[in-house]
């Protein structure tokens, strides 16, 4: 029988008989690179976006990018290296793209040491902005994997990402939460029912708190294990935003952190959070201020989309009862205050989607048990204080400049809901009416529904939450939100629509955009 001599095994051979320290011979599949947690795209804009994966060895990324799936005519982009540093992850930017298209982009990646071995394609796609007035459609909402429940087979793993997927739209708003990285993943929790959630545990890092760099990449690397996600990401494009959970929960300056944790310094375990996240997400990188999440995405002549950070420039929580504004009120710092008036005065958008990753009218405490302190923007009924000074200012600036259509969308409280800030029902009143929406979780255990401030007077239009004495609900209980927008090309009009993992429409409104 004729035995086929692989130019590896050759060499193995030849270095063998020359005396030479033989390197052990691998099988063909083992020896090729692999693409080891599936293509993301993200950040999409009118000719371009940004395009992420990762190898399992020091390799380079080889794309391909076309306009068709059969990749005729496909344009081949020049290498990137994927090392150890990076933890073997890479981004690149596709540009000179056609507007208002599929792009198709093909990713495999090349033995840096055996540039003859590449190992075999993975396919994404994406649509890029349109330059005319097409529909428009996005989905949103946040929380991946909290509450220790991670990726349970016998559920069906993370179940919301598929019904998101059925929708095909055309980007998703990731509202932060995107890890859990003060969640340990157990194999097994007892359910308060006397089931049992079960959990993949392939991550051995996942085991507990995040700490050193590695475990926080890993946090991402565990959520990267489910199908779901993987076949989403391929075909979705994500606008992603951190939140506290990328670091650990409800971290500020004034953090102390549990016992849990070893390295005491927050700040470190922030940057090392921070480095993670931009790893792992297609999120375009900043020269101006590297590491920087706050932008604006223009998505068609329909929509632009400000993406804030609610994390990186906040204040210490505290009692959040400051009645002037300085250091210590500040939630998204005047810098970024002062961008996001500028952005949203110079957009012609029809609507300016505003993308927090907290709400505004939900009281949020630090410390819930013993209800002390604020985590978010409200501190309860009232005027102004503490860091609803910056929203004050925010609102009355939107009002004051006639800028038409702004809409919030946010996740974090674990529920879904419509609220309607209505100033005739407000203790501040300076400001037009606007719409907040606020769904999640994707796949963690889900709670409220929260207390309401009255300062910006929120009316509660809907609400799906467990409440007080159902909390931490897992996710095979069905309570798991995201939202659903559709922007018609022709009117402008946008409906809003509120759906479970099941793709229950729970809620529906519509909205047609002031001109002006």
């Amino acid at each position: 029988m004729a035995i086929r001599v692989t130019r590896r095994r050759f060499m193995t051979t030849a270095a063998a008989g020359a005396g030479m320290l033989a390197m052990p011979y691998l099988s063909r599949a083992a020896d090729r690179p692999v693409v080891s947690h599936g293509v993301q795209s993200g950040d999409i804009g009118f000719d371009s976006g940004m395009i992420w994966s990762r190898a399992d060895r020091p390799a380079q990324m080889m794309v391909e990018v076309a306009t068709t799936e059969s990749f005729k005519e496909a344009r081949a982009l020049p290498p990137v290296n994927v090392l150890p540093e990076s933890d073997f992850t890479a981004k690149l930017l596709l540009e000179n793209l056609p507007s208002g298209q599929d792009i198709f982009y093909r990713v495999r990646f090349r033995d840096l040491s055996h540039y003859e071995i590449v190992g075999e394609p993975v396919v994404g796609r994406f649509r890029t902005a349109p330059a005319d007035r097409r529909d428009v459609t996005f989905v949103w909402g946040g929380d991946v994997a909290g509450q220790g429940y991670g990726i349970n087979a016998d559920d069906g793993g993370m179940v919301t990402f598929a019904t998101m997927r059925k929708h095909n739209p055309d980007f998703l708003i990731h509202s932060g939460d995107t890890i859990y990285a003060d969640g340990p993943i157990v194999a097994e929790t007892k359910l308060p029912d006397g089931s049992v959630w079960k959990n993949t545990t392939l991550v051995p890092e996942k085991a507990k708190v995040a700490e050193t760099l590695d475990e926080f990449r890993a946090a991402h690397k565990y959520n990267l294990l489910d199908d779901n996600v993987r076949a989403f990401n391929a075909q979705v494009p994500i606008f992603g935003q951190w939140d506290d959970h990328e670091v650990t929960n409800n971290w500020s300056l004034s953090k102390q952190l549990p016992a849990a944790y070893k390295e005491r310094d927050i700040t470190l375990l922030a940057a090392r959070g921070a480095r993670a996240f931009h790893e792992m997400y297609p999120v375009r990188p900043n020269i101006a201020e590297p590491g920087r999440v706050y932008r604006v995405l223009n998505y068609g002549p329909h929509l632009d989309v400000f993406m804030l950070d609610e994390r990186s420039y906040r204040g210490p929580n505290g009692p959040n009862l400051q009645e002037a504004y300085g250091p210590e009120a500040q939630f998204i710092g005047p810098e970024q205050l002062a961008w996001l008036k500028r952005a949203l005065l110079e957009s012609r958008a029809t609507w300016k989607v505003i993308a927090s990753d907290m709400p505004i009218g939900i009281i949020v405490e630090d410390d819930a048990v013993n209800h002390k302190g604020s985590e978010a923007i409200a501190q309860g009924d009232g005027p102004p204080r503490g860091r609803e000074l910056e929203i004050a200012d925010l609102l009355r600036f939107i009002k004051t400049a006639g800028i038409r259509n702004t809409v919030w969308f946010t996740a974090d409280v674990h529920y879904t809901a419509a609220h309607y800030y209505n100033p005739d029902k407000a203790q501040f009143q300076d400001f037009e009416p606007f719409w907040e929406f606020v769904s999640g979780p994707f796949h963690a255990g889900t709670f409220g529904p929260g207390a309401m401030d009255n300062t910006f007077g929120p009316e509660v239009r809907y609400v799906k939450a467990p409440g007080p004495d159902r909390q931490n609900l897992p996710p095979s209980a069905g309570m798991q939100f995201f939202g659903h927008v559709k922007i018609e090309g022709a009117t402008g009009r946008m409906t809003v629509t509120l759906r479970d993992r099941a793709d229950v429409a729970l809620w529906s409104t519509v909205l047609d955009p002031k001109l002006g």
